[in-house]
C-alpha cells in the first residue's frame, strides 16, 4: 500500500480507499476529494490545437481521484486509444471550502502545490468534442492524472512565475512559464467557485503549455515546475 492509497474498512460494508499526496517537509498526507482540470489555459497551446477563441471564458472537467499517479510511478499504455499524449501541468491544491468567490479573496483557500500531468487519449477526446460529446472517453480514465508531492503556501509562497517543462526520454518537450496562465490561478479559482462549491482536498489542474505530443511503452517523462521539483513517470506496457 503507498501512501497515495490507503483503504479504510472501519464501518463500511467494503473497504473505502483513501487517495492521497505527499507534503514536502512533513509527515502528514493531503487527502483528495476532487480533481478539476481547466481546459485551453494557455495561448500557444490553443494555436497547436486550433481550437476556439483565445479569451474564451474558462471551462472545467473533472477527473476522479483514483486516477491520480505518484512520482516514480509507472502509467499502463491506456486502452481504446491510439493517440495517447502527455500534458504538463501547474496543480493547485485547495486547503478550505468556498463558494462565488471574488478573484481579490480566492487565494485564500490555497494549501500548495505541485507538477501534474493531464494525460490524454488525444483521439477519443477529438472524437467526443467533434460529436459534441462530454471529454471523459479522452480524460477521465484510470491513470490519468499523475502529480508530485505538494510545496505548501507556507513553503513556496503563492506562485505567480516560474518555468515549467516536460521532457520524454531526456529531450525536450514542451517549455513554459506560469506567468503565461490565460486566467491565473487566482481566476481560476473564482471561476470554478460559481460553478462548484469547493472545499479542503480539491485538486485543480490549471492547463498546459503547447508541445503535447504521443508517447508510448518504455517511454519516461520528466516534468518539472520552478521551486516544486519534478515529477517522474513511465509509460508500462500496453494493457490488454
Amino acid at each position: 500500500m503507498t501512501a497515495a492509497a490507503r483503504d479504510v474498512s472501519d464501518g463500511f460494508a467494503i473497504a473505502h480507499t483513501i487517495h492521497a499526496l505527499p507534503i514536502v517537509g512533513s509527515k502528514a498526507h493531503f487527502p483528495v476529494r476532487r480533481i478539476y482540470c481547466v481546459g485551453r489555459n494557455y495561448v500557444d497551446h490553443i494555436r497547436e490545437m486550433k481550437e476556439a477563441d483565445e479569451r474564451d471564458p474558462p471551462f472545467f472537467f473533472q477527473k476522479p481521484a483514483d486516477s491520480l499517479v505518484q512520482d516514480g510511478g509507472m502509467i499502463d499504455y491506456p486502452t481504446a486509444t491510439a493517440d495517447f499524449q502527455h500534458e504538463i501541468e501547474l496543480v493547485v491544491a485547495l486547503g478550505r471550502s468556498g463558494r462565488k468567490l471574488d478573484v481579490a479573496n480566492a487565494a485564500d483557500l490555497i494549501f500548495g502545490y505541485a507538477v501534474g500531468l493531464d494525460m490524454t487519449r488525444r483521439d477519443r477526446q477529438r472524437d467526443s468534442r467533434d460529436r459534441g460529446l462530454p471529454w471523459e472517453i479522452g480524460k477521465s480514465f484510470d491513470q490519468s492524472a499523475p502529480c508530485g508531492a505538494l510545496y505548501g503556501v507556507d513553503r513556496v509562497g503563492y506562485l505567480k512565475e516560474g518555468s515549467i517543462t516536460l521532457a520524454v526520454n531526456g529531450k525536450e518537450r514542451q517549455r513554459g512559464d506560469i506567468s503565461q496562465l490565460i486566467w491565473n490561478v487566482s481566476e481560476i479559482i473564482a471561476n470554478l467557485s460559481h460553478e462548484y462549491e469547493l472545499h479542503a482536498g480539491d485538486l485543480i489542474f490549471t492547463g498546459t503549455p503547447a508541445g503535447v505530443g504521443p508517447v508510448g511503452p518504455g517511454d519516461q517523462l520528466q516534468g518539472a515546475i520552478e521551486g516544486l521539483g519534478e515529477l517522474r513517470v513511465t509509460i508500462g506496457p500496453r494493457r490488454g
